[in-house]
């Protein structure tokens, strides 16, 4: 006969051991789309525009265990008196992570979730620009795990720089 006083086994029952990231929240908390030269830049196009997107990623601490961490999107199409659209999407989202190791904290929060949170981004911006009335525009996946690597790499040279 099985043990069901929830001691211990079990199909649903949770290994308090293992390491856990629980998206608690998600949350635009900005987004500007600007049109600026419509309706001239909805119309044909001589070439196609130049695209430009800035991501960066920001996080801090709420609790013990719980970080709000940021996505900003910033891009545009065409530049100066060209300019097709451009967009600034801060989207965030509470985290909770549990029975990770204190060294893999901070990785955990800065890589794995904005891989989390960027879907969603992605789609509000996409829905945004087809609703100025251009084609969707779809963001390669980000390599956040690469962004975050450069970010500690430029971080160690500057405080290198500063110790000379």
């Amino acid at each position: 006969m099985a043990e069901t006083n929830g001691n211990g086994g079990g199909q649903g029952a949770p290994d308090q051991g293992q390491p856990a990231l629980h998206a608690l929240v998600q949350f635009t908390k900005d987004f500007s789309f600007e049109n600026p030269n419509a309706p001239r830049s909805l119309g044909p196009q001589d070439k196609a525009p130049n695209i430009s997107i800035q991501v960066n990623v920001n996080a801090k601490q709420l609790a013990e265990n719980d970080f709000e961490v940021n996505i900003l999107l910033e891009g545009s199409a065409g530049q100066d008196s060209d300019l097709l659209f451009k967009f600034e999407l801060d989207y965030a989202g509470v985290f909770r992570l549990t029975n990770i190791p204190p060294d893999n904290m901070h990785p955990v929060v800065m890589i794995e979730c904005p891989r989390l949170l960027f879907p969603f981004a992605r789609q509000i911006i996409a829905e945004a620009i087809r609703g100025g009335g251009f084609p969707p525009l779809y963001i390669d996946p980000i390599d956040f795990a690469a962004l975050y690597q450069s970010r500690m790499s430029d971080i160690a040279r500057s405080s290198g720089a500063a110790l000379s």
